[in-house]
């Protein structure tokens, strides 16, 4: 008896609202009834998330994709040959209008530096086998063999930086927790994943969620912390389920607990639910939220990473930071920091939201430009109209305008135009938009979100929405107009360097980049804007 075809129908979210289960059914049942032998293997999605559900068929040329499948394209597809039309892996005329080729030759997939999304899209999400087949473990098996200081040694070397926002070398944050004495020291996995247009953490989770457990690891045996909680936002609960799925199958083969791949050293995970606050994306709240208290920013001094989770030496990383660790134990340091420009080394997943036709996952190396993702990538507007402004890095992120579309997306070149990249997650806009309004979304979400612990976030935001709502107002004098700018421009100040976090700190850099770039939607000649900034 021949063996079954094997067909790929993503499990993950984006293709579960897509209708992936009723797609993954009607494959199964078409198949039943005609006699045909297929084996329907859940993945992770691949991140082309306009084409979802991705259905990709292994042919002896590789696996060939179909999207967007829905049900009522099934038995199609099955009169069309899918299972056998082999040679349309090869080049030939597609077997059906759905057919995409080979996976691995579509161009979004093709240009891209697939290095911490190796495996997502790929393999089973739960199989232990599939992860080990496909180079997992080998980061871990080469730390086991090292001292803790040299695993340390490595991280600085390769120039990782905080894939959450905040950029800072993961290496010397290690450091530090390794070098802090403590009877207990505690890994935590940041996946409140909150930012608008991010994704990146969900599709990792969900795809790959075993590189997030070996990072882990890693983490623990290079700081001699023996245990983490990855915190996860409660609205994903298919992240939640596949995340606590991979910690029982690696728990029940030795992969965590008392005795790691039969090293004698100790590390074991659990997953921690957060209750929908954006706050708690910020590592001193979570690990408030994580002691069972209220989502609150702590002041720092102490660093957690001196008294961090229970008054514990702790690390914190995001997910994406974390899940990168393997491979660069795995092939070294150095492949790793060639990857990119100047101080932002590797690469970074950036997430395509917003106004565009091609939504969905892209890892590259740092370097590129913001007008290469939208267009090569993300193919323009969705409606067809010209783009006018992108957002960078989050609710929190500036307002970018065409003119800045150029600059490499590096951690450093961003600074230099009061912009960040911050998780690598962009929401694009056409030229319909009202850049007033959305500088008053920016600041009104700062003042819904604010934990309320300092006052230039919890009352500056609250003012910046009513001086916004004045400077738009009608029937305001020129000189009333600028006078309410100059004191928005004043309490955006305020803001920026007094609040105790990044919530208050950042959610002036929408505001003002709406205002320097786009005065007209405030009703204000370039002019006025311009002198103001400077």
């Amino acid at each position: 008896m021949s063996a079954p075809v094997v067909i790929y129908v993503p499990r993950d979210a984006a293709a579960l609202a897509m209708d992936a289960d009723a797609v993954a059914r009607e494959v199964e049942r078409i198949a039943d009834a005609r006699g045909l032998a297929v084996q329907v293997v859940r993945n992770g999605s691949r991140g082309l998330l306009w084409l979802e559900p991705l259905v990709e068929v292994t042919t002896p040329n590789g696996r060939v994709a179909y999207g967007p499948v829905a049900v009522e394209d099934v038995a199609g597809l099955f009169d069309a040959g899918w299972l056998t039309h082999h040679d349309n892996a090869a080049g030939a005329a597609p077997v059906h209008p759905l057919c995409l080729g080979l996976t691995e030759d579509i161009p979004y997939l093709k240009q891209q530096e697939r290095l911490t999304f190796a495996r997502v899209g790929v393999i089973d999400p739960l199989s232990l086998q599939d992860y080990a087949a496909h180079g997992g473990l080998a980061g871990l098996k080469r730390a086991l063999a090292m001292d803790p200081a040299a695993i340390i040694d490595e991280m600085v070397t390769s120039g990782l930086r905080g894939r959450g926002g905040a950029a800072f070398p993961t290496g010397i944050k290690w450091k530090t927790v390794a070098g802090t004495p403590g009877d207990q020291k505690y890994i935590v996995c940041n996946a409140d994943e909150g930012d608008s247009g991010t994704f990146a953490d969900r599709l990792l989770m969900e795809g790959d969620p075993y590189v997030l457990i070996e990072g882990m690891t890693i983490a623990g045996l290079a700081v001699g912390a023996t245990y983490g909680y990855i915190y996860v936002r409660s609205e994903y609960p298919h992240a939640i389920e596949t995340l606590q799925a991979a910690i029982a199958r690696a728990r029940s083969v030795g992969w965590l607990g008392a005795d790691v791949h039969g090293s004698g050293r100790r590390f074991d995970l659990e997953v921690r639910k957060g209750a929908g606050a954006y706050i708690c994306g910020e590592e001193t709240s979570l690990l408030e939220s994580l002691e069972g208290k209220r989502g609150v920013v702590r002041a720092k001094p102490p660093l957690p990473a001196i008294s961090g989770l229970f008054g514990k030496p702790t690390v914190i990383n995001n997910v994406i930071s974390l899940a990168t660790v393997p491979i660069i134990l795995a092939k070294g340091a150095a492949y790793y920091r060639d990857y990119g420009v100047g101080r932002s080394h590797g690469t970074l997943p950036f997430q395509l939201a917003g106004n565009v036709k091609q939504g969905g996952l892209v890892e590259k190396a740092f370097g590129l430009s913001l007008r290469d993702l939208l267009y090569t990538f993300g193919g323009g507007s969705a409606s067809g109209r010209p783009l006018r402004a992108v957002q960078v890095g989050g609710p929190l992120g500036a307002y970018l305008p065409e003119s800045q579309w150029d600059v490499p997306l590096d951690y450093e070149a961003y600074i230099q135009i009061s912009a960040m990249i911050g998780h690598g997650g962009l929401v694009a806009f056409d030229d319909t938009v009202d850049m007033a309004r959305m500088a008053r979304y920016a600041m009104e979400f700062c003042a819904i979100e604010s934990c309320g612990k300092c006052t230039p976030c919890r009352i500056g935001s609250t003012r910046g929405v009513e001086t916004i709502d004045k400077i738009a107002a009608g029937g305001v004098s020129p000189a009333q107009r600028e006078q309410q700018v100059h004191l928005l421009r004043d309490l955006c100040d305020t803001m920026m360097g007094g609040s105790l976090c990044a919530l208050g700190g950042m959610a002036p850099y929408p505001v003002l980049s709406a205002l320097n770039h786009f005065p007209q939607d405030f009703g204000i000649e370039s002019s006025q804007s311009a002198a103001h900034a400077a």
